[in-house]
């Protein structure tokens, strides 16, 4: 009876691991765990998101804090082989992303680049030189763009009860297409929605 109970739970672990992976891409504790054994330093509640690459040949030098998203495709990068062909040697440096860190799709952070806590980094950024605390950054290059607290109160400004939407309008809370079909008019009409 014992061995059936523990069956159990752990094929619906491994099938609520398996919907998550399916309907938001996360967790890839697999891949984030053998970094992890091989070095790479990561703090509580990170969330490494679809298709991110985080180097592979140099992931020791890489620390990140804790709450700290990285949106899908990001890239963090810890070394530069411009120098290889030519020196035979492969320059290195390390990189530190700090606490409650969002770096949106696409972006790539550089070797030798120091995320501060509270930042935001825009989708498509390519971050190359150091982002200070509470800054919000985007372009290509990334550029400061305002403080967070600024952008933040900005945002809360514009959250209203008719484009600020729950958990059943996530693809975890099973929305359904009357809820999408809410949701897509109410950021038509606002410009903007917000979902938890």
């Amino acid at each position: 009876m014992q061995a059936t109970k523990t069956s159990f739970k752990k094929q619906l672990k491994q099938g609520v691991k398996r919907l998550l992976q399916r309907t938001i891409g996360w967790p890839r504790l697999d891949e984030l765990e053998r970094l992890k054994r091989n070095g790479l330093r990561v703090g509580h509640n990170f969330h490494l998101l679809d298709g991110c690459i985080i180097d592979d040949s140099h992931y020791w030098h890489i620390t990140i804090g804790d709450d700290v998203t990285l949106a899908p495709r990001v890239h963090i990068l810890a070394h530069d082989a411009s120098t290889k062909l030519h020196l035979n040697y492969t320059k290195i440096k390390n990189v530190t992303i700090g606490n409650r860190v969002f770096i949106g799709a696409g972006s790539i952070i550089m070797p030798g680049v120091t995320i501060g806590d509270d930042v935001i980094i825009g989708a498509g950024s390519l971050v190359a030189r150091d982002v200070p605390s509470n800054t919000v950054y985007a372009g290509t290059p990334a550029r400061f763009v305002c403080d967070l607290g600024e952008y933040l109160a900005k945002e809360q400004a514009r959250m209203t009860h008719d484009n600020v939407f729950g958990e059943e309008y996530t693809l975890r809370g099973q929305v359904d297409g009357t809820r999408q079909a809410q949701m897509h008019a109410a950021v038509a009409r606002h410009g903007v929605g917000y979902v938890i």
